[in-house]
C-alpha cells in the first residue's frame, strides 16, 4: 500500500486510499462527550381542588370540634343558663308595652337559645294594637321585643257603639262614645260586623280609614270622612266638604285641596278636587248631604 510524502517537510504520512481509518483513528483520539440522565421521582399532576383538600387528620379534627359544638349547643338549650328572666319592649306607648309583656309572660324561663322567633313575633302582632314586631336576645337572660304600634287615625260609630280605627284600617279598640273627639269619625250601617283585631272591608270604613291616614298634618280639622256612592267624602268642622271622587290619588288631591282651602271664596261650601287639575269651589254640592 502506498504512502503519501508532504512536500514542504518530506515526512511520510497515513496510506493513500484509506481515509476511513484517519476518520477512525480521530474519533480514537477525542472521543465524544456522552449526556449522563439521573432518574427522577414521577411527579403526578393534581388539580387545584385537591391541591387545597384538608387531609383526612384535619377532617377527622374538624368533625370531633363540629361533634363537640353541636353537644354543647344542645345542652345549652336544656340548661337554665340562658332563661329567659327579664322582657324589655321597646317602641310603643306604655299601655301597648303592658299588653305586649302579658302576651310574651309564658315565655318566661325558655331558653334564649330555644326561642322561636317566628311563633313570638306572631304572638305580638296578632294583638290589635301592634302593627309589626320583632325581637332579639340580650344574653344571658334578656328578651327584648320591638314593637311597631298601629297609629288610631278615627273612631268608628255603628249606632251608639264606637272603635278606635287604625291607619290600616284595623279595629284597635273598644271605646267609650264621646272620646277620642280630635279624631274624624267614620259612620257604618248597624249591620256592618266589627271586630277587634279584624280589618274593615273597603266599602265599610277601610277605603276612609286609609284616606284618613295620607292627612296626619292637614291644616282643617277633618269631622267626618265617608264613601259615598263609591266617592270619597271628608266633611270640615267648618262645614265645607272636600270631594274627591273616586278613592285614587288621594296623597295628590288632598295637596290641591290644601291649596284650595286658602282661597276659598267666602259661602263656599265644597271644595271639588276629583279632577285634580281643575279644582271646583262653590255653595251647591250636588254630593252634600249628610249619611
Amino acid at each position: 500500500m502506498a504512502s503519501s510524502t508532504c512536500r514542504r517537510c518530506g515526512r511520510s504520512g497515513l496510506p493513500r486510499g484509506e481515509p476511513w481509518r484517519v476518520v477512525g483513528k480521530r474519533r480514537a483520539q477525542h472521543p465524544r462527550a456522552r449526556a449522563a440522565a439521573a432518574t427522577l421521582p414521577r411527579v403526578h399532576a393534581q388539580s387545584g381542588v385537591a391541591r387545597f383538600a384538608p387531609s383526612r387528620r384535619s377532617l377527622v379534627v374538624g368533625l370531633g370540634l363540629l361533634a363537640l359544638g353541636a353537644g354543647a349547643y344542645a345542652a345549652a338549650r336544656q340548661s337554665s343558663a340562658f332563661s329567659v328572666s327579664r322582657i324589655e319592649v321597646v317602641g310603643a306607648p306604655a299601655d301597648v308595652q303592658k299588653q305586649v309583656r302579658r302576651a310574651v309572660a309564658p315565655l318566661l324561663g325558655t331558653s334564649l337559645l330555644a326561642l322561636d322567633g317566628a311563633a313570638l313575633e306572631r304572638r305580638v302582632e296578632a294583638l290589635p294594637t301592634v302593627r309589626s314586631a320583632a325581637y332579639d336576645r340580650g344574653f344571658p337572660h334578656t328578651l327584648r321585643v320591638h314593637v311597631v304600634p298601629e297609629i288610631p287615625v278615627a273612631v268608628l260609630h255603628r249606632g251608639k257603639e264606637t272603635w278606635l280605627v287604625s291607619a290600616r284600617g284595623r279595629v284597635v279598640s273598644r271605646i267609650p262614645n264621646g272620646t277620642f273627639t280630635a279624631l274624624a269619625r267614620i259612620w257604618v250601617p248597624r249591620a256592618t260586623a266589627v271586630a277587634v283585631g279584624a280589618f274593615l272591608a273597603p266599602a265599610w270604613g277601610g277605603t276612609t280609614a286609609r284616606a284618613l291616614a295620607l292627612a296626619p298634618r292637614f291644616p282643617a280639622r277633618i269631622a267626618t270622612a265617608s264613601l259615598r256612592h263609591g266617592e270619597l267624602v271628608f266633611r270640615l268642622h267648618s262645614g265645607v266638604e272636600l270631594l274627591f271622587g273616586d278613592p285614587t290619588d288621594v296623597r295628590l288631591k288632598l295637596a290641591i285641596a290644601r291649596r284650595a282651602l286658602a282661597q276659598l271664596p267666602p259661602g263656599a261650601t265644597y271644595v271639588d278636587v276629583t279632577v285634580p287639575g281643575r279644582p271646583v269651589a262653590g255653595a251647591n254640592s250636588q254630593l252634600s248631604g249628610r249619611d
